[in-house]
């Protein structure tokens, strides 16, 4: 059971990561494409800060996790589960639109994780 719990938070983590990174691009404006000034944007801006270092903790909870489990069990549920976060949360939070395609794709994407899961 701990080794799920620590999924479950690599997952959680690294969906965070990805809303925060989001959330913190909507909140620049004109940014340069120079490393030295992109590496300063991101380093400034507190939620791709937060993004990154939930990035961070997400690998380290899913080498935990990688040491324990298959990981041809591990990286689809990683992923798919990531990735059903990610999308809710963009509707919920960022007021994002799915189409009826993507709602399908999205009961296709859990359905899979369910089957990879019990298999």
């Amino acid at each position: 059971m701990k080794t799920a719990s620590v999924l479950a938070l690599a997952i959680c983590l690294n969906a965070l990561a990805n809303i925060m990174i989001k959330v913190g691009m909507l909140r620049t404006r004109g940014m340069r494409l120079e490393l030295g000034s992109l590496l300063r944007d991101f380093a400034l801006n507190p939620a791709v800060a937060l993004g990154a270092f939930s990035f961070a903790l997400a690998l380290v909870c899913y080498g935990y996790v990688l040491s324990r489990m298959n990981l041809s069990v591990a990286y689809p549920i990683m992923t798919s589960m990531g990735y059903a976060i990610v999308v809710l949360a963009s509707v919920v939070l960022l007021g994002e639109h799915l189409s009826p395609v993507q709602v399908i794709g999205l009961i296709a994407i859990v359905a899979g994780v369910w089957l990879v899961a019990s298999g």
